[in-house]
């Protein structure tokens, strides 16, 4: 799992502009109840879609579900994804709000997808107006 992580870091450095951390993040494959309840818990938010990955950054942990699996596409691209949110951590970089740093990992995810001819609405049903409203700050 190592070697695919520092590949992907790479990979998203090249194609984000991200600098490349020191280390690699923790990866634990968590149940589908831990990866919500690690979510949601500080949202209090009713559970809207399926948690199929998360980064905490307290601990530079990413958790992935138990059944992720390195030789699938898309759950590499959750890897993807959350690496961003790693890298962005690391980086010390700051966002308006929660969801404006969704933006660039979603992106990476999406680019990563593409290369397969896949996508994010084929692979995870996120369409280009679920992903607008969920990468935009929406607070006055």
């Amino acid at each position: 799992m190592d070697h695919l992580i520092a590949m992907l870091i790479v990979w998203l450095s090249v194609n984000t502009g991200l600098p490349e951390p020191q280390g690699l993040p923790a990866v634990r494959q968590s149940s589908p109840q831990a990866l919500a309840d690690l979510r949601y818990r500080e949202v209090g938010a009713h559970r809207r879609r399926e948690v199929v990955g998360i980064y905490v950054d307290a601990t530079g942990t990413i958790h992935l579900s138990q059944s992720w699996d390195s030789r699938n596409v898309a759950d590499v691209s959750i890897l993807v994804h959350e690496l961003v949110h790693h890298l962005q951590n690391v980086a010390d970089l700051t966002y308006d709000c929660p969801a404006a740093r969704e933006k660039l990992a979603y992106q990476a995810q999406a680019r990563w997808l593409a290369m397969f001819g896949r996508s994010l609405e084929g692979d995870f049903g996120l369409d280009a107006m679920t992903l607008k409203l969920t990468t935009e700050c929406l607070h006055p």
